[in-house]
This record gives C-alpha cells, structure tokens and sequence, in this order.
C-alpha cells in the first residue's frame, strides 16, 4: 500500500536504511479509502508524522495502520484518539479542542448553542476533578466506557 501511494518509483526491495527517507504525502493517503471518509484524516496524518512536511515516513506509516489494526490494545487506541482530539498539542482537551472535534464529526451542521451545549456536557460527565479540560486519564477512562470505541477506531486493509 505505501509502495502505491509513495510519489517516487520504488525498486521490488528497498535497503532499511533508505525506508527510512521514503515519504508519502498526506493528499496521497487522501486518496485511501480506509481514510477518505474519516473527518480526522488530515489530523491523524499530523498525530503520525513527526515533521512538518505534510508527509508520512515508511516507519510512521506502519506506526498509524498498527494504532488502527483491529488488533492494537485498546489502551493504545485511547492514547492515540486523545493526540487526535488535542487540536492544540497542550496534553489537555479543553474547550476549544472539544469544540472542533465535534465541529469534524458533526460537519459543522449545528448551530453555536448546540455546539456549546455539547462541549459543555462532555466536560461535565467526564472532566473528573473540575478543571475545565480533560487530562489523557480522564479521557481514557470515559472513552473506553464507549462500546463503539473500539470496533469504530479501526482500518481495515
């Protein structure tokens, strides 16, 4: 799958030490079905990538479609839906993170109120000791409470 995605013609066999180099832009992993549907695609592509190049690596490619296997321990998959959700990479969800997760999920269908009404709920029900955001532990421990979690955090290949 990366070697159709990648923008250079790869040989049958590439060295380990030059995978490491090969990229595949995010517009390309666009195009994956697995993804194409997914509202977070383009977060998810940052999640993964460690630069700023708009690219995924050979190694952070395998890393994202791992996270994403029916297989990987639900822990993992928590951790990694929290680094999805933290818009503003601060360790926390606050407000304005939660805001623009739904806005992703809802396709900015609602109105303000709704959207207010909303964030204001989450932190309500999950943000245990009342700081206004929620920590990675508060947020994993009500997302794996979810029972479409799991089977919804997956690509299948």
């Amino acid at each position: 799958m990366f070697r159709q995605l990648s923008e250079c013609h790869l040989p049958p066999v590439v060295e380990r030490e030059c995978a490491a180099s090969l990229t595949v832009p995010y517009a390309a992993l666009d195009t994956l079905t697995e993804l194409k549907e997914n509202p977070f695609r383009r977060r998810v592509c940052e999640v993964f990538s460690t630069n700023a190049s708009a690219s995924l690596t050979f190694d952070q490619f395998l890393e994202m479609f791992s996270v994403f296997s029916e297989h990987a321990p639900r822990d993992i998959k928590a951790i990694y839906a929290f680094k999805i959700y933290d818009f503003d990479g601060d360790g926390f969800l606050g407000e304005s993170d939660l805001l623009h997760a739904v806005k992703h999920l809802s396709h900015d269908l609602l109105t303000p109120d709704e959207y207010s009404t909303i964030v204001a709920k989450v932190l309500e029900e999950a943000d245990v000791d009342c700081d206004g955001r929620l920590s990675q532990s508060e947020f994993i421990h009500v997302i794996l409470k979810c029972p479409d979690f799991v089977p919804n955090f997956h690509i299948r290949i």
